[in-house]
């Protein structure tokens, strides 16, 4: 799968999407939200890992494709707030028609999806394994033959 592309508003007021997170040797697209106690859990690893994986040439891009209405606590202005003092190093942008997730076949929150510097999906799983897969995506080009799926929070669909 190429990685679908896409350009959606940060809480920096900038638009970002594939081919502007994108590092020379790659893009981790991670689908998280504020509310879920696994990214809660895991945030701080995710930022300081995603530091490291930024000086191996992957950029990272991080998407919130929740619906705020059910739960506020993922509002925009939210993202705003945790994007900041989390100190998040790679943009934080909102998918508010969740054509995003869908394009990406996202179910849950922690998701990543690891692309390789052809924007061509190497990764597809959970955080412990996400260091060490995209180090060898950087490396190699080519993904871990052995994945595990995302554990986390369902994403919560609009209701029509």
């Amino acid at each position: 799968m190429k990685a679908p592309l896409f350009e959606l508003p940060g809480v920096d007021d900038r638009r970002y999407g594939p081919v502007t997170a994108r590092g020379e040797n790659g893009l981790l697209v991670m689908f998280l939200c504020n509310h879920c106690p696994y990214v809660k859990r895991s945030i701080e690893r995710i930022v300081r890992e995603c530091g490291e994986l930024a000086a191996c040439g992957i950029g990272a891009i991080a998407v919130m494709s929740n619906d705020p209405r059910e739960y506020p606590e993922d509002s925009f202005d939210n993202m705003k707030r945790v994007a900041a003092e989390k100190r998040f190093p790679f943009p934080y942008v909102v998918d508010e028609t969740q054509e995003v997730a869908r394009a990406y076949g996202a179910v849950c929150t922690p998701e990543f999806f690891g692309f390789n510097a052809a924007l061509e999906l190497r990764y597809h799983g959970r955080v412990d394994e996400m260091f060490e897969a995209m180090a060898l995506v950087a490396e190699t080009g080519a993904g871990p033959k052995e994945q595990k799926p995302s554990i986390g929070c369902s994403i919560k669909w609009k209701k029509n």
